[in-house]
């Protein structure tokens, strides 16, 4: 699992792109997994923001809409990329913080 820190800015598109790295630093093979990854305020929020998220050759990609990001209050939140590989087996691949930062111009 590894840490890493996003700044989400209120009010835009928003995509990231993440690795899925080995001990060894090759790609993972993720035929046949599934990804998801949310975003909380904190930990235990009922409340959560879902990510659209795409898998491919070994990458993540997360994101979110204009419209989305701007409903979403700014400040600091959780967030967490899960894998699901093809025996269910669930594994945290990234977490870290998401920041919001405030839009000005509307």
């Amino acid at each position: 699992m590894s840490k890493l820190n996003i700044v989400i800015p209120q009010g835009t598109d928003y995509s990231k792109t993440f690795s899925l790295l080995d001990a060894n630093g090759a790609t993972y093979d993720t035929s046949g997994y599934a990804v998801s990854a949310k975003m909380k305020r904190h930990y235990a929020s009922a409340n959560s923001i879902t990510f659209s998220t795409a898998l491919s050759n070994g990458q993540v990609i997360l994101s979110l809409t204009r419209v989305q990001t701007s409903n979403v209050e700014h400040g600091r939140y959780v967030y967490d990329i899960e894998l699901t590989d093809t025996s269910n087996n669930v594994t945290r691949e990234y977490e870290g913080i998401a920041t919001i930062t405030p839009e000005t111009t509307t």
